[in-house]
This record gives structure tokens, sequence and C-alpha cells, in this order.
């Protein structure tokens, strides 16, 4: 370790690592700070790596291919015979997958010539033209160190409510629910958002009774309403017992069981689980972060006051990810620090938010870009609409796929495309289309013109483009061009 370095970045997960890799390639001596020790040894990945993305989407493909092995085979002619889940040894796949991304992150830094100083960062003076940042090791030993430039990169960590407290047996937050040693026999969930779903979907393809809770009156309320609307058809006839409009007001743990109290438009409930998930949305992680005088300037809810090219109130500290505005995504995180990075270097990257895509990993994926019909119109766009049902789509039948519903949302008086949604199989990648789409402002007539492999669940793209001008060649429509 130095005293001294070009640029130092706070927080090793997805945004920080690529922020020190990436200024390493630029040619600036870099070092790059991360507190995190998972399962006994330090860690970078972050949160997404260790405890969130990775490990939640190792345990989503074990759990469906245990459901499609008992559920789904028999209808393709394949006898199994008795199928049984072994959780310890789907634990062990998860960890191993961890294990070998994050290591494969610390060699990276290597190879680049990064040095990766484990402990935490804390900003002391960001003000002058040399910044001042206190390295902490685990062993408590304390260094200042001084950087020409500065990017903070804590990320985030789970909110906890009052009215559930964590205990890390029966009440657990998001992390907690990836560790559970069985399935338990009834599960409850605080939060229908990404991570309840996703979790809760884990849990029941296991065999848990679960119970959803979501306090909006609204299923999905950031998704576009018909997609929110056929995803929860879909996960209901799953089996997750999803109740929006419904407040929990207490939780406790009584003889080794989890109380829930409810709230339904002024009536009472009390249910009881083996185990309750409180997964109500993330928070910014700044403990230890800032000093006294670092000088950086905060929003009323803590967050790190930025502007568009995620530069703080002082020059050459910028800060990226889950610290600052908009949506908390692992690829949002990453971009603004490649984005931060090469403004540090004089060139003119740029973020399009309008493009961020948001992805649910549940079974159909939900996922979406662009505007929902709603927010178009809050816009005051004059707008169309396109759909299509994967039970047309050939290749998703073929799959044993054909749930789901693809839309587009466009402006009527130019054509442009606005937004692309959906819920079905592979939305999370089919989703990209629509994302490249509006990167090259594109028009609804282009993804018309496009010819698309067949057969494809990507068709279904092509002709809910076709529908929105009644055009639509697999399904029948009064409108007719």
């Amino acid at each position: 370790m130095k005293n001294s370095y070009d640029l130092v970045v706070i927080g090793g997960g997805p945004g920080g690592y690529e922020a020190a890799i990436r200024a390493a390639q630029l040619g600036f001596s870099t070092a790059c700070i991360e507190k995190r020790i998972h399962k006994g040894e330090p860690a970078l990945g972050g949160t997404c790596l260790n405890v969130g993305c990775i490990p939640s989407k190792a345990l989503l493909d074990s759990s469906h291919r245990y459901e499609a092995t008992r559920h789904e085979l028999a209808e393709h002619g394949i006898s199994t015979g008795e199928v049984a889940i072994d959780v310890a040894k789907m634990l062990e796949r998860k960890d191993s997958i961890v294990k070998g991304l994050t290591a494969g992150v610390a060699g990276l830094l290597k190879g680049n010539g990064v040095d990766w100083l484990q402990g935490w960062g804390t900003l002391l003076d960001g003000k002058g033209a040399e910044k001042q940042v206190k390295f902490t090791a685990h062993d408590g030993t304390e260094t200042t160190i001084t950087a020409k430039y500065v990017i903070l990169a804590a990320g985030s960590v789970p909110i906890n409510i009052p009215v559930a407290p964590i205990d890390d047996e029966y009440i657990v937050d998001s992390t907690g629910a990836l560790e559970f040693k069985e399935a338990p026999k009834r599960l409850g969930v605080i939060g229908a958002g990404v991570i309840g779903l996703e979790l809760g979907s884990v849990w029941r393809r296991l065999g848990s009774e679960v119970v959803v809770y979501e306090a909006m009156p609204e299923f999905l309320a950031a998704a576009d309403k018909d997609i929110a609307k056929e995803a929860g058809k879909l996960l209901k006839k799953q089996g997750l017992d999803i109740r929006v409009d419904t407040k929990v007001t207490k939780a406790e743990v009584v003889n080794g069981e989890v109380v829930v109290t409810t709230d339904v438009k002024g009536e009472t409930k009390v249910e009881v689980f083996d185990k309750l998930i409180v997964c109500v949305g993330r928070r910014a992680y700044s403990e230890k972060l800032l000093g006294e005088n670092s000088g950086i300037t905060l929003t009323e809810r803590g967050l790190v006051e930025v502007d568009e090219q995620c530069k703080t109130n002082l020059d050459g500290v910028y800060a990226i990810g889950d610290l600052v505005r908009g949506p908390m995504l692992a690829h949002k995180a990453m971009e603004e620090g490649m984005m931060a990075v090469e403004r540090i270097h004089g060139e003119k990257a740029q973020v399009n938010y309008d493009t961020i895509i948001s992805v649910i990993y549940t079974h159909p994926e939900i996922a979406w870009v662009g505007l929902s019909e709603q927010q178009a119109k809050d816009k005051g766009y004059e707008v169309k609409t396109g759909s299509f049902s994967l039970s047309a789509n050939g290749r998703a039948l073929a799959q044993g796929e054909g749930q789901g519903l693809i839309k587009v949302v466009a402006d009527a008086k130019t054509d442009r495309l606005l937004g692309l949604h959906m819920v079905g199989v592979g939305a999370g990648d089919i989703v990209h289309q629509g994302m490249i789409a509006l990167e090259f402002v594109s028009s609804v007539e282009d993804l018309q013109l496009m010819t698309f492999a067949h057969p494809t669940v990507s068709e279904a793209v092509h002709e809910a483009a076709l529908s929105a001008d009644g055009r639509a060649i697999h399904a029948i429509q009064r409108k007719k061009r």
C-alpha cells in the first residue's frame, strides 16, 4: 500500500471495482478500498456478488430445476421417479459460484495493477487539490492516504423496520433468506418488490407456503399496468399468496414462531409463520464513509448529492450507484463508475438514464425499459400501444413457456418507441432489444421492418410492434391497416 494515489475508490462492489479497473487502464495509480468480510474471508463484489444478485440467481435456478423436474417433465414423456432436494448441496453450489466470481474480481484488480485495501475508507477532506482518505484496516490500523480524485461507491444495505426487528434466525433480511437450511413450512415476506418476489419464489418452489405482504395498493406499481396484471396472475397461479394494500403492524417471535399482525383497510389479522423475510427496500450505506470535514453535501434522504455526471459538490470527488439518486441497480452503478473515471480523464462520457433496464428474475421473468403507458401519458404524449401474448408464440409453446405478454409503448404522433415491457421466458435478455432501439431513437416502424428469426421468442417483439398499428399477423385485431 502506498500513501498517495491518483485515484481512490471507496467501495468494491460492481460500480467500485469496475471504476478502479477502468482508472488503471487509463494510467491512474489506483486503490480500491473494500471492508466486506464474507464467510470469514475478505471479499470484493459488494452486495451483488456476495449476498444479492448472484447468489439469489443461483438459488432461483436450482429451485426452478427442482420444480420443473417434479411437475413439468412428464408432459415431455420423461419419467423421473421420486425427486428430492438437498438444500445443503444447493447452498454449497451457490457459495461456490460466489467464491469463484469474487476471486475473479480480485484477480482482475491485481492484473490491472489496482491495490485492494481491505478495510474501511473514510473521506476526511475532499476540498483541497489533494483529498485526504483515512484507511482503517481490519486490525484497526489507521493510515491517511492522499489522492487527486476520489470515487465514493459504498453501496446500500437493507432497510430495517421497527415493527419487524431482525434477529437473523426467525426474522431475517434478504441476506438471511439466502441461508435457510431447509424450506420453512410457512414463510412470510414483507415487500412484493424484486427481492421479495424472487426469494419468495425460491422457497415456494421448494415447498414453503408463502404469503407476500405489500403495503402499496397496487402490485408492481413501477411496472406497466398490463404487465403487472399479467405477472400477478401468473405468480398467484404458481402459489404465491400476494396481498396488496396490507400493512404489517407488528411481528414478534413467540415460542419459536413468528406472529405477524397486519392491517387491511382497518381490519386486523394475525398469522403465524416459521420464518419472516423483511425486504422493504434498501438505503444508502454511508456509515464511516464521510468525516466531519469531508465537505460533501447530502440530500434530505441521506444520499450523496451529485449532478448528471455523478460529480459531487467538490471538484475531483464523484459518487455512484446506490449512494446517489436513481434506481439501486448494479448495472446502473457499473456505468456510473465508468462514466466518472472517464470524466476525470477528460472524456465526454454520459449515462442515458432513460434506458436503464429493470428485471425481476421470477419465472417467468418480468422486465421493462423506457416509459410505461401511464408514464408516457403523464409526460403529455399521445400514446399508442401494441401487445402480443406468448400463448401464440411457437418457440415459447415448444419450450412449455407459453405464458406471458410483450408490450410496446410509442408516441402516436411521431411513431417513436418510448418503452418495451414484458413478462415471459427470457424477458431479462429480450428486453435489451428495446434498450438498443431506444438508444438509437427507433420508431415502431423500425421494429416492424426488421426480420426476426423464426422460431424465436423474440418474434413476439416484432408482433407487438405490428400490433401497435393493427397489423399483427398471429393475433386477430379489429383495427386493420
